[in-house]
């Protein structure tokens, strides 16, 4: 975790340290934010402060307190409401007492006044890729920029280059980054990149020179969402592969074009950046435009500790004083594998996922990084549809998919009755699917003992599991008896409806759903779905400790709409004891793929194999089932 800064936070002046105010202008009835919106909060504090041209730590301090919030597993307002504050990594005096304001009046002074003092349409232009927020103030001091209309409007009639550390090339970044923006309609979600990036990619195969490519940057530590798209080429014919890159189907603008680096604006895309490396030293290449800026700052920084610099292009030793040696005594080291480069500032290899400085590096000095979870170490999926509910195939379409896949196992879990929208299931059609599931089985068994299973087939052969996600009704009521609920292989348990009812009563329908000795999963708990809806307003620390006192698992849903534990969820769940399963909730045979997905959220939160409950054989998964009831 980032130390704590090593200077004072500053005091505001005109604002009194807020215990020193009387106890009667704090109220016990002021409603509770939640960790997402205290988050929020800071973090457009400190852009609020690098906008406004304050110190540079200032808006870092902020923003380091915003991630801090968002990744505790504590309900950090409730806890400074009942006089025990979390400890924070990188959270001083200052910013703690702004936290005991928030908890006891649902309102920040200090924020109030910096949303008076900065024009609301500047937070806009951070939207805008490659603005930062000092970029923005230089821009609205100079040009009295105040929204992105305004941007546009000096960047085409050419006042952008006039402002000093600007110029044309910047202007024209800017305009095309506008226009970027407009064209893309935000960030991308997994499987969008994956798409965009596979035409780029195969797009470029084959011309002269290439030894090879591969996705970096945030996708390839997938991130739940993704901006700009960063690809990663060893050629030793650079000219030939920028020439074919500029020149792809789809490409709207070129953006930059270089000897070294190249970006393009797709139509109807995002960026694109092509960074390339020459054979043989793509190592450091790797992990610096893999890597988070926060995790590349402590490799720096680590680098510099043993009397080196380190850059894309590899290290480079430094003098007594902390320069470049040049000359006779200049060295520089590349290496082919990133697994080099962390082994010569003596750590272990940290996989993709993990390099977000969130303790990754702690981990690798000390050798005790996790053995990550991989999706061939899954042998079943519990949560799919078919089109008996809102999917689109049959249910031997998609266990034939499963089974071709190599799953030994997948559960059908179509919506329960009261879901009508989805066409939930009523007992007697419950009945009806039970039947169809039991024919195919016995198909299933007959192939497997005739040696006729598909090419791909699990080695213990594949059964299609009889299961339901069942709906957490508004008033806490479960949509089918215990004696229906008994009679499933596994129920899955959700919570579409009355998603903005007070915290309590979330919870206490959740707690209802968690008591039950019939519901095995609780499925994307949060309910998120990622650029639509926020998560619940759950008391998550209360949420794990009730999965984990009952033995609930909790589901790590694999589309990429909802990505849902998200990984800091999944990670605090685990350190209360809880365990997992990672889910397609296909409604399309093609979702299946969503696994994938699953697979990199469950690594992103350090869990291994033995987290993940449906890595167990089908027999001992049925039997984990059993023994929960």
């Amino acid at each position: 975790m980032p130390a704590e800064p090593p200077y004072p936070l500053p005091v505001d002046p005109e604002e009194p340290p807020y215990e020193s105010r009387p106890r009667a202008s704090r109220g016990d009835d002021v409603p509770l934010l939640p960790n997402a919106a205290l988050a929020r909060l800071f973090g457009e504090a400190g852009d609020l402060m690098d906008l406004k041209g304050e110190l540079v730590f200032k808006g870092v301090a902020y923003r380091r307190a915003a991630e801090a919030i968002e990744r505790s597993p504590v309900a950090v307002a409730q806890a400074y409401r009942a006089g025990d504050p979390p400890r924070l990594p990188g959270v001083g005096a200052a910013i703690t007492d702004k936290l005991a304001e928030l908890a006891d009046t649902g309102r920040l002074r200090f924020y109030e006044r910096l949303r008076r003092d900065v024009p609301a349409g500047l937070l806009d232009l951070l939207d805008v890729p490659g603005l930062g927020p000092r970029t923005v103030h230089l821009l609205h001091t100079e040009l009295g920029i105040v929204d992105l209309a305004g941007l546009a409007a000096a960047a085409q009639a050419g006042r952008i280059r006039s402002v000093r550390g600007l110029g044309q090339r910047t202007e024209e970044r800017i305009l095309a980054a506008v226009a970027g923006q407009v064209a893309a309609g935000g960030r991308l979600r997994l499987g969008q990149a994956a798409e965009i990036l596979g035409r780029v990619l195969g797009g470029l195969e084959g011309t002269p020179g290439l030894v090879g490519l591969i996705p970096a940057g945030s996708f390839r530590r997938r991130r739940e969402t993704i901006g700009d798209l960063d690809v990663l080429a060893e050629t030793d014919r650079p000219d030939e592969l920028v020439k074919r890159f500029v020149e792809l189907p789809g490409v709207d603008a070129v953006v930059g074009r270089g000897s070294r680096k190249a970006a393009v604006r797709l139509r109807h895309g995002p960026q694109v950046d092509l960074m390339l490396m020459p054979p043989g030293e793509g190592g450091a290449y790797l992990v610096h435009f893999t890597g988070s800026a926060a995790h590349n700052v402590r490799l720096r920084g680590r680098a510099r500790e043993r009397g080196w610099s380190l850059s894309e292009q590899g290290f480079v030793r430094l003098g007594e004083h902390g320069q470049p040696l040049s000359g006779a005594a200049a060295e520089r080291r590349t290496f082919e594998t990133e697994a080099e480069v962390y082994g010569f500032l003596d750590l272990a290899w940290i996989p993709p996922e993990l390099r977000e400085d969130t303790g990754e590096i702690e981990a690798a000095e000390a050798g005790t990084l996790p053995h990550l979870v991989e999706l061939a170490d899954l042998c079943g999926d519990c949560h799919s549809h078919s089109d008996w509910s809102d999917g689109h195939a049959s249910p031997e379409r998609m266990a034939e998919v499963a089974r071709a896949r190599g799953l030994a196992y997948l559960v059908l879990t179509d919506h329960t009755q009261s879901l009508g929208i989805a066409r939930g299931l009523d007992p007697e059609r419950v009945e009806r699917q039970r039947s169809v599931i039991a024919r195919l089985n016995d198909r299933y068994r007959r192939e497997e003992e005739e040696g006729k299973a598909p090419v791909g087939s699990h080695p213990d052969g594949f059964r299609l599991l009889h299961g339901c996600e069942l709906e957490i009704r508004a008033d806490g009521r479960l949509d089918y008896p215990d004696r229906l609920l008994a009679s499933f292989d596994v129920v899955v348990a959700s919570l579409h409806v009355g998603r903005r009812q007070p915290t309590a009563q979330l919870m206490a329908r959740y707690a209802g759903a968690l008591a039950n000795p019939h519901v095995d999963i609780i499925s994307h708990p949060s309910g998120r779905k990622l650029g639509e809806r926020d998560d619940l307003d759950l008391d998550w620390a209360t949420f794990y400790g009730e999965a984990a006192r009952s033995g609930t698992w909790l589901e790590i849903n694999g589309s990429d709409e909802r990505l849902d534990l998200a990984p800091e969820r999944a990670r605090a769940a685990r350190a209360a004891g809880c365990r997992f399963t990672i889910d397609s909730d296909a409604h399309y045979l093609h979702e299946f793929d969503n696994l994938a997905w699953g697979t990199a959220m469950a690594r992103r939160a350090w869990l291994e194999a033995g987290d993940i409950v449906n890595t167990l054989p089908r027999e001992t998964f049925l039997a984990a089932v059993r023994a929960r009831g």
